[in-house]
């Protein structure tokens, strides 16, 4: 094999791994947000969450993307480990796209493929099309460099080692071991099963050693996922685990039964002489019978992580992104996906600090004014990350419908930032009322109860997933014009006892002020519910 071989396989690698991500983002930027959404529909149906597994990872054309999300949404507390399981199982199944594509054998028209995907991408007007283009061009490129690979790889059927390290393959540990390896290299089961596909087209490797190394491959790809879930929490390292114990008894089983049935003589009567397509039905064979064999039994994987990482998180420093990652490339829909989480664990702080803030008006602990502190560097340290990332976000190419919801979630971000400055000011204000041996009436405590529930059920309606955009804010709607309503009646009441000497004058002052915050987190409910 010459130095330009070698030059050309490199090339026709970079190609090959260039299509495959330029044909994803064209998918997702044509999808829109639609990905974002149908994840944000996922229930606790594992056969639901497989089947989202499989459209999303179909989409993106990455397992490993898909992965890293889940570990993400467990991570925010988005997902439960029984949810993540069935997605996890579904993004194995989609991932197998890509080899089927390429088992197609349309490299004669690639170069036609991507010429018209130029003309999309430079002459037309609506995105749409020119997202479209991209798709195109993206599978262009990928059969060329599928081509270029395999014509690079040619010499080798001269090369009597190369020939004989191939038949070692068979050997089921050297070939999972390879596959493996590989992939844990590239990070990508759809590009080494590609590699593996342009050494089956050369003749180098029949489905006899090929079956083992696909199997290795689909354990490699679990790196990514394990990777990401490094410094996350114990339930999102529990989710990568899930991964590649789904992967591991897959291979095992599958090893098992080639040792018993002829397996690799049935993928060559499904395609006889057509290595490439034997390949390409292995991975998802594999794939799919593994689903079908352990989807029913997801909660006993569930069971064994939970075995094998014990116990529960400790309540540490959380001043951090949990898995907005930002050394890392930003890919669209991982953006999306990743800020809409992490907003979400934003919610959740500013709700857990409101309702800590006014869990007493009058006699807070020092422990209770610390955490509400603490919370508050919380708040404010995800609003300036997010916002940030936003921005970078911001300078991608999106798609009219992914700008827009990035622009949504720089609104709802900007207000829980304000919720949480209310709610500090509220424990200030009750703290106040410690140094000062100060309280409240009866009658007053009740009232600012009453608008302190009306508010928590406004949390709980802001963002319901189960509420249609228009329920949601309807109801929160109804719920903010309650709290207009109290605060202006319980104003009334309140000079009334001023007024009768019921009230301390000092106190009167704070329970105003309090009032006023009150009235505001509910305005800022009301913009989230909007946005």
């Amino acid at each position: 094999m010459k130095i330009t071989d070698l030059f050309a396989l490199l090339g026709g690698l970079a190609l090959f791994l260039y299509g495959m991500k330029i044909m994803g983002d064209g998918l997702e930027l044509v999808a829109g947000s639609q990905l974002q959404k149908i994840l944000e529909k996922l229930t606790t149906n594992r056969l639901l969450g497989m089947l989202v597994g499989v459209a999303v990872t179909a989409v993106i054309q990455s397992s490993s993307a898909t992965t890293v999300m889940v570990v993400g949404f467990v991570n925010a507390g988005l997902m439960n480990l029984s949810q993540a399981v069935g997605v996890i199982m579904g993004a194995n199944i989609g991932t197998t796209v890509t080899g089927q594509l390429i088992a197609l054998d349309i490299g004669a028209i690639a170069p036609v493929l991507a010429f018209i995907g130029v003309l999309f991408i430079l002459f037309a007007k609506k995105k749409r099309i020119n997202y479209l283009g991209m798709v195109i061009i993206g599978l262009g490129m990928l059969f060329i460099g599928m081509g270029t690979m395999s014509d690079a790889m040619k010499p080798l059927r001269e090369v009597q080692a190369f020939r004989d390290m191939m038949t070692n393959f068979t050997n089921p540990f050297i070939g999972v071991l390879t596959g493996l390896l590989v992939t844990c290299i590239i990070q990508s089961s759809s590009a080494s099963v590609g590699i593996l596909q342009a050494l089956a087209g050369q003749g180098l490797i029949g489905i006899g050693g090929a079956m083992y190394v696909v199997f290795g491959q689909n354990i490699g790809t679990c790196i990514t996922a394990m990777l990401a879930s490094i410094g996350s929490n114990k339930n999102a390292r529990r989710a990568a685990l899930c991964h590649v114990l789904f992967n591991v008894l897959g291979t095992a089983l599958f090893i098992a039964v080639s040792f018993i049935l002829p397996f690799d003589h049935w993928m060559e009567l499904l395609a006889p002489g057509n290595t490439v397509r034997q390949i390409a039905n292995l991975h998802t064979i594999f794939n799919i019978v593994t689903t079908v064999l352990l989807l029913p039994f997801g909660s006993i994987l569930v069971k064994i992580a939970l075995k094998i990482i014990k116990g529960e998180d400790k309540i540490e420093n959380q001043i951090k992104l949990e898995f907005i990652d930002k050394t890392k490339a930003i890919d669209t829909s991982v953006a999306l996906i990743s800020m809409d989480a992490e907003l979400h664990r934003m919610e959740n702080v500013t709700r857990d600090n409101f309702l800590l803030a006014t869990s007493d008006f009058c006699a807070p602990t020092a422990e209770t004014i610390a955490q509400v502190n603490y919370q508050e560097d919380l708040i404010d340290f995800l609003n300036k990350e997010i916002k940030k990332y936003i921005i970078k976000t911001n300078e991608l190419n999106l798609s009219k419908e992914s700008a827009r919801a990035v622009n949504r979630l720089l609104v709802i971000t900007s207000n829980y930032e304000r919720i949480g400055d209310h709610a500090l000011n509220i424990a200030e204000h009750a703290q106040h009322c410690v140094e000062r041996k100060l309280s409240f009436s009866t009658a007053g405590l009740k009232e600012l109860g009453d608008i302190r529930n009306t508010i928590q059920e406004m949390f709980t309606h802001s963002n319901n997933k189960a509420l249609s955009p228009a329920e949601r804010k309807e109801k929160v709607y109804y719920l903010e014009a309650q709290v207009d309503h109290y605060t202006e009646e319980y104003r009334k009441t309140h000079i009334n006892r001023v007024t009768n000497g019921e009230c301390d004058i000092e106190a009167g002052m704070l329970f105003d002020e309090i009032l006023t915050d009150l009235e505001r987190i509910a305005d800022h409910l009301m913009n989230i519910a909007e946005a």
